[in-house]
């Protein structure tokens, strides 16, 4: 019953994909506007053939993925570890939320600046700036989760008399994760936004540059196949922290 299911819901997500893409080629083609910009997905998905048969996307591609991970990756230790340490200690909330708090509301998009003046045009400012807007949902959820361990399980900890760390790793964690794993999923989807906008801002390899560059060069076919590929790299990398969950966490999956 549940393989029929994943089928049906496959089956479901590759209809409404088909239908969206034929209803913009329909709308191109046939609709009120005549720009000369606005492109249909056949010419995007021509660009993306090409691009794909003279190996110019991957290097694009996996630069925007190194990147993004990299980013995620550190946003999502240091948001675990600081929500761990918040949402276990009443001292540690007091001392760190009031400048959290006021750094919380800050766009990413604005902090870009005073990042390309402490690191730079390079890897280090867009990693920096990826990592600080895609924290937060990390972090917050984070703290929720260590907040909310059920009170039963903290006692059979006592009971058994585990040791601090032990009752971490062994009772806390695991139930703090029901609410950290929908932080991670959304801190990437910022991550993966953060990047591409970093990387029309320094310049750095990837699909957000190709579509900077696209958009300079009045290449409008080349720029919707960029989105498009940046679309894929979300939906691909989002069923991969599904499946990752259901793997690795049998007790979350719904």
């Amino acid at each position: 019953m549940r393989a029929l299911d994943i089928i049906w819901r496959m089956a479901a997500m590759v209809l409404f994909s088909l239908a969206f893409l034929a209803a913009w080629e329909l709308l191109v083609r046939f609709g009120p506007s005549r720009s000369s910009f606005f492109i249909g997905p056949i010419d995007a998905f021509a660009v993306i053939g090409r691009r794909f048969a003279d190996g110019s996307l991957f290097g694009s591609i996996g630069a925007t993925i190194a990147r993004m991970l990299g980013g995620w990756l550190l946003a999502s230790v240091i948001g675990i570890l600081l929500g761990a340490a918040i949402g276990n200690s009443r001292l540690v909330d007091r001392l760190l939320m009031p400048t959290l708090e006021a750094l919380r509301p800050l766009p990413a998009s604005a902090v870009i600046p005073v990042a390309i003046l402490v690191f730079g045009l390079n890897e280090s400012m867009s990693v920096a700036v990826i990592a600080f807007g895609s924290m937060w949902p990390v972090l917050l959820n984070t703290v929720h989760g260590f907040r909310n361990v059920p009170a039963g399980l903290r006692e059979v900890a006592a009971v058994l008399e585990m040791g601090r760390w032990r009752a971490f790793w062994t009772v806390s964690l695991p139930s703090a994760f029901v609410d950290i794993f929908p932080g991670l999923r959304t801190g990437l989807a910022l991550a993966l936004i953060l990047t591409v906008v970093t990387e029309m801002q320094a310049s750095l390899q990837g699909v957000g540059y190709d579509i900077f560059m696209a958009q300079r060069s009045y290449r409008s076919a080349d720029l919707y196949a960029a989105l498009l590929v940046i679309g894929a790299i979300g939906f691909t990398i989002n069923q991969v922290l599904l499946i990752g969950e259901r793997r690795l966490f049998p007790w979350l999956a719904r």
